[in-house]
């Protein structure tokens, strides 16, 4: 049997909006889609940009804001692109946790294999 634990730490000004059952759903569905070992465990953090950036610089060495996830700035990204904020969360999600999968979308041929993968799971969702 598969087995992921996803555990989500929404600050608290935008728990109205990130709901834990959404996040983890489309996390499990990405790593249902590409085959991801079990038992597995997952964080997702939803928070503003001022954290955002201290973890990409903390952790990755990139003194700037990432939308993975950054809650300002999926709302923004939401109405931008003309859909829901929770589509734009399962968006980012999947996005996220092909990122940690080792997908890529620095070179177009990662970028393709990325999207079909992104598109497929997120069709899945609606």
């Amino acid at each position: 049997m598969i087995h992921y634990v996803i555990y989500t730490d929404i600050a608290p000004q935008y728990q109205r909006w990130a709901l834990p059952a959404v996040l983890s759903t489309a996390a499990r569905a990405a790593l249902r889609h590409e085959g991801a070992r079990s038992p597995s465990a997952l964080t997702i953090r939803v928070t503003g940009d001022g954290e955002l950036r201290r973890l990409n610089r903390d952790f990755l060495g990139h003194n700037t804001v990432t939308d993975v996830l950054s809650f300002p700035r999926a709302r923004v990204q939401a109405q931008r692109a003309g859909h829901t904020v929770r589509a734009e969360l399962q968006l980012l999600v999947v996005h996220g946790v092909l990122h940690l999968l080792d997908h890529d979308h620095v070179e177009p041929a990662g970028e393709a294999r990325m999207w079909a993968a992104q598109a497929k799971i997120l069709a899945g969702l609606r």
